[in-house]
This record gives structure tokens, sequence and C-alpha cells, in this order.
């Protein structure tokens, strides 16, 4: 194969191959010849058809199939040759192929640009603090008393009211027959839960144990049950029994319960509880900060063809939650020119950083073991309680996801690498200025994003999430 460089121009390549005549003859007859082996023809043995025969018979399909070979076979040797590190799939363009002449066909391809890297010693972060305050620890405590609550009978015999849980036998009808799940005995209901359909229970606000009624209901038109919705309903109630919710006391037995040694513990565990959350915003903080940094401090050629892929994924979804009326006010009014610049400029960002993250990585032998991949794994299936299973069949099956889930892994390898080595400070803050620091809005570099205020929310999220790249060999 001869190949001629016919275009070098900041990262774009392009090359001409040819291969000559004879090479292509060669490649046909050696692939006819094992399929002459393979194929049954009448009159003839395997292996013993004559060529000419082949050729009439399977020339047209084989020419398709060794064209397509050759070219694989060739771009492959050529990048290997010229050790050229293409960002994307090159472009293969076949100039010209026939029968007894030279297949001539172009690559066209951009190549990953030589990144320098910083010293990550000369970094200088600020990573935030934040203990649990007492309020947060109360209102959490409050939380987990709530959600363990019980119930008692209310004292005397007083109406039922909103708040309270009356135990009732229900049976429901429409139009004199009755439907499944329209029945039940010694049934909870809290009123003011909206667990039921329409004011079902504000009918039975004012009732007393031992009271009999009927409470009329109209299904609402999408009600999940086709043959009810719409359907008005009519259920005979029998009040059993009133109880009041019974919020249990932060002592030691509930913490007990809770499988805690007593309520000190108790407390103990929910400030850890509420401290891992906030460290878990401060590595936020932190990572958008480096990344910033990391921006501002690298200059390089971009390949226009990873920013316009990414480019094109963000514009999919961005186009999508506009034709639901997702975006802001803001962001409805601008024309489609200006929020394609500001959503152009996140997409360079973020294949800045993708191949920045990369290149630490691979200088630095950073990579995902089998072990990460399996905890990220059981992690993702345990969001899922009973169908584990499914989940890992479903990652078993598609190579894909599994990449997909490698990227953050491999992501926060580098963050980390980069943070050990970089100078950084802790600095205590309450929780509202973690908040309010959490909330502001990333990229503000020389190179950052010039995104109007109403971009501000879409282009954090998408400047948190680095283009996946090529990974670089060392």
């Amino acid at each position: 194969m001869k190949t001629t460089e016919i275009l070098a121009k900041d990262l774009k390549r392009e090359y001409k191959a040819i291969i000559p005549a004879k090479d292509m003859a060669q490649r046909m007859e050696e692939r006819l010849v094992e399929l002459g082996k393979q194929v049954k023809i009448p009159g003839f043995r395997p292996g013993k058809v004559p060529m000419e025969t082949l050729k009439q018979r399977y020339g047209a399909a084989v020419a398709g199939e060794v064209l397509e070979k050759a070219v694989s076979e060739s771009v492959a040797k050529l990048l290997k040759d010229k050790d050229i590190r293409p960002a994307m799939q090159p472009k293969v363009e076949v100039v010209s192929f026939a029968e007894d002449k030279d297949l001539e066909f172009t690559v066209a391809c951009e190549i990953l640009p030589e990144i320098a890297l910083m010293d990550f010693a000369a970094l200088k972060l600020s990573r935030l603090k934040a203990e649990a305050e007492e309020s947060a620890i109360e209102d959490m405590l409050k939380q987990i008393a709530e959600a363990n609550r019980e119930s008692k009978p209310v004292s005397g015999k007083r109406a039922a009211k909103k708040g309270d849980i009356v135990v009732i036998d229900f049976d429901g009808t429409v139009d004199g027959k009755r439907h499944a799940g329209m029945k039940a005995e010694k049934y909870e209901l809290e009123l003011g839960s909206g667990r039921f359909v329409g004011d079902f229970e504000a009918q039975l606000e004012g009732k007393k144990p031992g009271d009999s009624c009927d409470v009329v209901v109209t299904f609402p038109k999408d009600y999940g049950a086709k043959d009810l919705a719409g359907q008005e309903a009519v259920f005979a109630i029998v009040v059993h029994e009133i109880r009041e919710p019974a919020i249990p006391a932060l002592d030691d037995a509930f913490a007990k319960k809770l499988g805690l040694e007593d309520a000190a513990a108790l407390r103990r565990a929910v400030a850890d509880r509420i401290e891992q959350e906030y460290a878990q915003v401060a590595r936020g903080k932190l990572k958008r900060d480096l990344l910033d940094a990391l921006d501002e401090a690298h200059e390089f050629l971009l390949p226009e063809t990873m920013v316009d892929a990414e480019f094109e994924a963000i514009w999919k979804q961005v186009s999508e939650e506009k034709s639901h009326g997702h975006l802001s006010k803001e962001e409805m009014e601008m024309s489609e020119e200006d929020l394609k610049a500001e959503y152009r400029d996140i997409a360079e960002r973020r294949v800045r950083l993708g191949l920045l993250l990369a290149e630490v990585g691979a200088k630095n032998n950073l990579v995902v073991s089998e072990e990460d991949v399996r905890r990220a794994l059981f992690q993702e299936a345990s969001r899922y309680p009973g169908q584990e299973r499914v989940v890992f069949e479903f990652y078993k099956k598609n190579p894909q996801a599994i990449d997909q889930l490698k990227a953050p892994l491999f992501e926060d390898k580098v963050v980390d690498f980069i943070i050990e080595i970089a100078s950084v400070s802790d600095k205590k803050v309450s929780r509202d200025d973690l908040m309010k620091a959490d909330s502001e809005e990333p990229g503000k570099g020389k190179k950052s994003v010039k995104k109007a205020k109403p971009a501000a929310k879409a282009a954090k999220k998408a400047e948190e999430k680095p283009a996946k790249t090529t990974k670089k060999k060392a």
C-alpha cells in the first residue's frame, strides 16, 4: 500500500492510499479459493470448482467483502505506522475500485492534541468543611421519629378530625357492581393523607366509632383503572375506632429499636450522616473549583468533530426540554442563535476537560479496576430492590452500559489523583454558606463559559460532566 499525506492543518489529517491491482486480485482469489472449499455446486466436488465459475457466481458479493476488509486493515496499518491517535472514527472514502485496477481511497480524521500538563502542586484549592448544626440534627431526629410513628386510641369518644387515623370497613360499588380493590375490613386510613380519591377522607371527618354511612366519590377521568375512570362510586362505611398518631420519644428504648445502643448513639449517627452529606456537597464544590482551575491553566486545540458531537448531544436534550416548555422564561425568549452559542461554549469546555483528564489518567497509569466496577454494579443494583438480577443481566449483555459506568469512576480517580498533589486547605463554614457556595455557577476562569444567567443552571449540570474521550497511551 502506498500512502500520501494530502492535508496536515492544525489537528486535521488526510491521506490518500493506493492498493495495487495485483494485491487486490490476490486478495480476491484467496477469498474465492476459501469459499470454493465450502460451497456445494452441482457437478463439482468441494475445493475443485474452477475459479471462473466461482467468479461468475460469487464475484460481486466477494468483491464487496474483500474491499471492506482491505480498507479496514489498511486504515489500521496507516494509523499504526504513522502513530496517529484519531479523536473520532476516521472518515474513509473510496475514490476508485474496479476489477484489474488499483484501489484508491482517502482517510480523513482529526488527531488528539498534545497536552502540556501543568504542575498540579501549584494548584491552590479550598475544601469547605461544615459540622452538623444542632438545628439540623434536631430536624433529622424529628423526621426519623415521624417515619417511625405509631398510633394510639383517642381519649374519650370524640369525633374524627383531619390527621386522625380511622379504622373502617368499606365496601364500594359502581352502578351496584363491586370491583377489585373496593372492599376491605379494619382498614386504617389517615384523614387528610390523600390516599383515597376525591373527598373520600373529608366525608369521614366528624364520624364516631359505631357510625355507619355512605361515602360518594367520583373517580378521576385519568384514573389508572379504566373501568373506574370518571365513574361515580358509593362506599358503605362502618367506623370501628378512631386513633391518633403517636410520635415516639427520642429515648434509649427508641434508639435500641433502631439497632443503636442508646439515644446518644442515635444522635451521633444522625450527626455523622449529616456531615457525610455535607462532605459530598463540599466534594462537588471542590471538584468544580478544580475543573475551573484546570480549564484556566491549559490551552490547546480541540478536535472540531468531538466538539460537534458533544454539542449535538447537549442540544438534543435542550431542544427536547424546550419543546416541553421546561426551559426558564429567559431561555425560552433567547434567540436560537444565542442559545446555541451558550451551549457550544459548554460543549467546548467539556471536551477540553475530558481530553485533559484522559491525558492525566494515561500518563499516570490510572485505571478502573474490576473491583471498582463490581462495587459500582452492586451500588447500582441496590437502587432497584428485588430486581438486582435484572440489573446484573442488563450490564452483562450491554458492554456500552459498562463503559458508561466506568466513565465517572475513571473521572473521579483522576480528580482524586490531582487533589492529592494540589495544595488543599480546609475552611470551616456554616451549612448555609456551604449550600450557598454549592449553588454558585461554575466556570469563572479566563476561558470559562460566558453564560447568560438563564443558562447558568443547565451549564452547571453540563460542566460537571467532562466529555468522554478516547484514552491515550502514555
